[in-house]
């Protein structure tokens, strides 16, 4: 199935993306940023249930300085450490920052989280090609959308829903920037299983691809920052310096 995700990747419509049997065993119902609508917001929230992130490139990180949310709270005493994720004890997570656009109101209709998250999408798409542009003026912090900012060397340094997506996003050529969304089981208040994921997927008609096709398709180069070197910010700044740990993506919201 991984040509079909890769397709919906193109087209802009939805696919299913499962990690692994030895991770977070859970499937994210995922569509390309740049492509959202307040109806795919509205079947993310009714359908998955989980929490609305979006992965963007690492590349695009580094250029428009997004740090890890890690980092930003190292000083306190709430940081997560290495080892507290149960599923990936090697890593921390993956969030960075937790955005609004300037343009919201709340930022929580799915009106708002669609302007925010395609105009993450439209920035991720310029830092990508060097272009200026500045982060601050579009979007404030805190805010209703969380970003995800996938580990510099992609799937050789971990296996998440985030470097998932922004590997498969490289393969199909689009901008490497994908909302994604834990499906969850209303009955069992657990994730979905990978089964009734599957029937998910049948039902609706949506691509459904897991983490060992993704890693048997992906080259070992495409998405990685190696692939895509950072030269300086999208603001003209100096580069980030590289992060000091290597990050997860985390479920603990």
């Amino acid at each position: 199935m991984i040509d079909q995700a890769l397709q919906a990747l193109r087209d802009g419509k939805f696919f299913l993306l499962y990690d692994f049997d030895d991770r977070e065993g859970e499937t994210d119902l995922a569509i390309r940023s740049d492509a959202v609508q307040p109806k795919d917001i509205l079947r993310m929230r009714k359908d998955a249930g989980g929490l609305i992130c979006t992965a963007i490139h690492p590349a695009a990180a580094h250029r428009l300085s997004l740090p890890f949310a890690s980092d930003v709270f190292a000083k306190t005493q709430l940081t997560e450490e290495i080892g507290d994720i149960p599923y990936d004890r090697k890593n921390h997570s993956s969030f960075s920052l937790w955005v609004n656009h300037k343009n919201t109101f709340t930022g929580i209709t799915d009106r708002d989280r669609t302007l925010t998250i395609t105009a993450i999408g439209r920035i991720v798409n310029d830092a990508m090609a060097g272009r200026h542009t500045s982060f601050s003026s579009q979007f404030r912090t805190p805010g209703h959308c969380p970003i995800l900012r996938a580990a510099d060397d992609l799937l050789r340094q971990r296996r998440g829903q985030t470097e998932l997506s922004i590997a498969l996003a490289s393969m199909a050529g689009v901008t490497p920037a994908v909302t994604i969304c834990e499906l969850l089981d209303d009955r069992t208040g657990k994730a979905l299983t990978h089964e009734d994921a599957k029937s998910y997927a049948q039902k609706h008609g949506f691509a459904f691809v897991g983490g060992n096709d993704v890693l048997e398709a992906w080259d070992g180069r495409a998405g990685t920052l190696a692939s895509a070197p950072v030269h300086g910010h999208a603001d003209g700044s100096a580069p980030a310096a590289r992060a000091r740990a290597v990050h997860a993506e985390g479920r603990d919201d």
